[in-house]
């Protein structure tokens, strides 16, 4: 079997499908491999921020496209970037053991959030983190910022910023762990739903490759997953709401989920922490706890 692997063709794109790969081939030596790399709308629109341009499918929409023309035969997505809604016809497989889904601060000079400076200045995307920053430390300066991490690093000092935030799981698979001043626990500042796990799409109809994928996922992570996405289904959110969601199996067996809903503007952030039973009982209470309307399944 030849398996055809699209990814985008940032570094940690591609760091993220050479890994998939790499596994899949030690696993399955009997198949070929090969990567595709494809350019989404996410990629080519640089300069506006990301609420600006669409929806949540920013980074997805071209790549699961050729998943339905049959160009390639399994797609590697960070699961974040994932819209709740799948296109008919596709699946996720199950998901593979989660890289660390903590957010991190790279500061310039400072050594932690507690010694920045009166006003400083943190540049995100992100304004799930930048309004949890904000009830961290209300006096800083919040800036909009974009890119790959050597650009943001390039921005951080050619502007003089503070600091900037991302995800410490891109750092972690880009080899890039000695940037990071400081990790926020997930109670500081609660991730986005299921950041640090891949999501490896693929058509429902390609059985045997969908077997090979599920026969190396991992238990936790995929219950872990179904937790943050089934809550973040449930809020009806999309890119312009900051909405988080944090996952983990505690020792006697039950799910606790962090959740977090704001609003647009940040005037309005409510968060939780509720337990349950199974992944949906968890994203259940979690919408309840936080003023949601819509109920999942």
């Amino acid at each position: 079997m030849n398996v055809i692997i699209g990814t985008r063709g940032s570094k940690l794109a591609l760091a993220q499908a050479e890994y998939v790969k790499n596994r899949l081939q030690k696993h399955y030596p009997q198949n070929s491999y090969e990567l595709k790399i494809i350019s989404t709308k996410g990629d080519r629109e640089q300069k506006k921020a990301l609420d600006q341009i669409g929806d949540k499918g920013l980074f997805v929409r071209e790549i699961e496209q050729e998943l339905l023309d049959g160009t390639i035969s399994l797609a590697v997505h960070s699961m974040k970037d994932m819209p709740a809604e799948q296109p008919s016809g596709l699946v996720f497989a199950h998901a593979w053991k989660r890289e660390d889904p903590r957010d991190v601060l790279i500061l310039r000079e400072a050594v932690s959030l507690e010694e920045l400076p009166q006003h400083a200045v943190i540049g995100t995307g992100s304004r799930r983190r930048a309004f949890q920053l904000l009830q961290l430390r209300k006096d800083l300066r919040i800036t909009g910022i974009r890119g790959n991490v050597d650009t943001r690093i390039k921005k951080m000092q050619e502007e003089q910023l503070d600091g900037i935030v991302l995800a410490a799981a891109g750092l972690h698979r880009l080899g890039r762990t000695s940037l990071i001043t400081q990790y926020f626990e997930p109670e500081q500042m609660i991730p986005a739903a299921a950041q640090g796990t891949l999501a490896l799409e693929l058509r429902e109809d390609h059985k045997e490759l969908f077997e090979q994928v599920n026969a190396l996922s991992d238990i936790v992570t995929e219950e872990i997953t179904c937790a943050e996405r089934l809550f973040l289904k449930g809020t009806g959110g999309d890119c312009h709401m900051p909405i988080g969601a944090y996952a983990c199996k505690l020792p006697d067996g039950r799910m606790q989920l962090l959740g977090m809903v704001g609003s647009a503007d940040g005037s309005s952030i409510k968060k939780c922490k509720v337990f349950g039973e199974t992944p949906g009982e968890a994203a259940q209470r979690a919408l309840r706890e936080t003023g949601c309307i819509n109920i999942v399944d």
